[in-house]
């Protein structure tokens, strides 16, 4: 192991945590997942450990590393996992298995949290900052805060992991004597042979060799201030490049230089499909769900509009509805066009040599999507995934599912295609969200050390000069929390506040919205009677009900409403205390046709 995590293991055998563990990609995190692992199950003959992902697509990868390490000390059966991609008879015979004891570590998503696990010792949340964790429907709660809470309970250890830590998580790991509750760990190099310092920041490289005349590839990298060992990002100033262009001349020259060298490159857009919507220049007609106030997708592949909220699906109509224009054409671009797109770009581009043996030299360039259009059916994401471990595919077009997680060795170059839309988005947890997907996406190149020097991230914008953009450059995590944190202590958003939303489900929108503005009323008239009560409402604010960003799905009318404090306690307890009459206004005659409503503390979309 590396210094860096000897120090962090050694910091969790001896210190009771929990801990954020804030590591570069590559730097090896699942490597101390393992050996703290390893610890725990060695102190006590029954202990158990529970280790969690964000996503389904990532247990298997991780599945086979935790059997390969643990099967031939503790059996093949000392390994579990539980996720929602298994049957129930699957996810029956894994719980049984945790609850008896018989398996020693459960692997899963979100839903692992609440396995019967007698024996546990320690919870390990990898990628703690995804959105994955928090769960929005039916039982809403967040798996993150779940492990810790469950871990201060039966008295287990738990490591929060990530590249890019939530900002509430980042706020929480600040010193204890500022007020936080975790201890941050720091792994900022990524393992590999490169010579000098391990500390962000430093250009040692160059440094320790004073005979040696630097690279081209070293003074780009110095110059642009890119810490040892990660990739080299570069910004393309989108305005400067023939107009509706997707990909930019210099990032489509460095593909083909790429291949022309037998590496491989990833192209990520976070949107599936052929086009977001179909639209009628003649009549201004667009394919808009009947069911949703929302857009169906154009999917070429199978020739249909497909809903992505509710699933109601049509085949592509010959002609316009609105006017019967017969050229209706796509707007917009989701990874099934960028692949096509990119497909008919390097036509003309051959292998040069052969990194498979079933592709010979002269063999056009492969390009494969992956996303959950392309992975539906059961075993053709490990397929896919084979095919790009094994050299097959040159160039790897996909979703935030290729963005996380992968180790991917062959990659030495990634391209975001169209990222700007979170800059300047309502959701004030926009440019994190952007921040961490961007930083997921730079760590899958140059992930084999050999190749990690040369590697690239090219991020296309209109706005270059954006303070995200500037902080990626750098991969300056800290300096961009600190910018966002800032921003929203001005602000009074969390972490500084707590926030909690009351949705309602109708079959009208007034319906839905006078429901929330009755119970508002109510609130605020009845409870500032009850004794000890007008102190409490004096910390809380409700916010008038409003439609929800999407307020149709499937016929269904949806309204929400912000409760806001800056005291979390206050806050939880007015919704103790608010329940009583939410539920005793459901019965008004104004609120006729509501279906359901539901309460969602720390919503992550507002």
């Amino acid at each position: 192991m590396s210094p860096e995590q000897t120090a962090v293991l050694e910091q969790i055998h001896t210190q009771k945590g929990p801990f954020l563990l804030f590591g570069a990609t590559g730097s090896g995190k699942t490597e101390v997942y393992l050996q703290a692992v390893q610890a725990a199950l060695q102190t006590n003959p029954l202990a158990q450990a529970l280790v969690m992902v964000p996503e389904i697509n990532l247990t298997p990868q991780l599945e086979a590393r935790f059997t390969q390490r643990f099967a031939p000390e503790y059996g093949e059966a000392a390994v579990v996992s539980i996720h929602s991609g298994m049957t129930n008879p699957q996810r029956l015979r894994s719980w049984l298995a945790a609850h008896s004891g018989q398996a020693r570590i459960v692997l899963g998503t979100r839903m692992a949290v609440f396995a019967s696990i007698p024996h546990l010792r320690l919870i390990v949340v990898d990628e703690e900052h995804d959105p994955s964790y928090k769960s929005s429907e039916g039982a809403r709660y967040s798996a993150r805060d779940l492990a810790v809470y469950r871990g201060r309970l039966e008295g287990a250890k738990v490591v929060l992991g990530s590249a890019t830590p939530s900002l509430e998580s980042w706020h929480h790991s600040r010193p204890a004597a500022e007020g936080g509750r975790y201890l941050r760990l720091h792994m900022p190099s990524r393992i590999g042979p490169i010579t000098g310092s391990t500390h962000v920041g430093t250009h040692s490289a160059i440094a320790t060799r004073p005979n040696v005349a630097p690279t081209a590839q070293e003074r780009t990298r110095a110059a642009a201030g890119t810490p040892d060992g990660l990739p080299l990002v570069r910004r393309v100033d989108m305005n400067h490049q023939p107009r509706n262009a997707v990909f930019s001349i210099p990032l489509l020259e460095a593909i083909k230089e790429r291949i022309a060298r037998g590496e491989q490159c990833m192209v990520f857009l976070n949107r599936r499909g052929y086009a977001p919507v179909l639209h009628c220049a003649d009549c201004g007609w667009k394919s808009e769900c009947p069911h949703c106030s929302a857009f169906r997708v154009f999917h070429k592949i199978d020739r249909t509009l497909r809903c992505h909220h509710c699933g109601f699906t049509e085949r592509v109509p010959r002609a316009c509805p609105g006017c019967g224009n017969p050229d209706i054409a796509p707007l917009g671009r989701g990874t099934e066009r960028l692949e096509e797109h990119l497909a008919e770009l390097l036509a003309d581009v051959r292998r040069p040599n052969s990194v498979s043996a079933e592709y010979p030299d002269g063999e056009p360039v492969r390009v494969a999507r992956i996303d959950a259009d392309t992975t539906r059916l059961q075993g053709t994401l490990q397929t896919q995934l084979a095919a790009v471990h094994a050299g097959d595919v040159d160039v790897l077009v996909g979703t935030q599912m290729i963005a996380k997680g992968h180790d991917f060795r062959r990659i030495t170059l990634v391209a975001a295609v169209n990222p700007d839309g979170a800059l300047f988005s309502s959701d004030f947890r926009a440019p994190e969200r952007l921040f961490a997907l961007l930083m997921q996406a730079t760590g899958r190149a140059g992930r084999d050390a050999a190749l990690g020097a040369a590697s690239e991230m090219w991020v296309q914008t209109f706005q270059p000069a954006h303070p995200l953009y500037a902080a990626l450059k750098q991969h300056d995590y800290p300096a961009f929390a600190a910018q966002q944190l800032q921003e929203r202590e001005q602000a009074g958003l969390p972490p500084f506040s707590a926030q909690a939303l009351v949705r309602a489900d109708a079959k009208t929108q007034e319906a839905a919205q006078a429901f929330l503005n009755t119970a508002s009323s109510a609130a605020q008239e009845q409870m500032a009677q009850w004794e000890g009560w007008p102190e409490v409402l004096a910390q809380i604010t409700l916010y008038p009900a409003v439609p929800m960003a999407i307020q149709r799905v499937a016929n269904v009318e949806r309204a929400q409403m912000l409760v806001e404090s800056p005291s979390r306690a206050a806050l939880q307890h007015f919704l103790s205390g608010w329940q009583s009459v939410l539920h005793a206004t459901r019965k008004a005659p104004e609120c006729k046709g509501l279906i359901r409503w539901a309460i969602d503390v720390d919503p992550l979309l507002i």
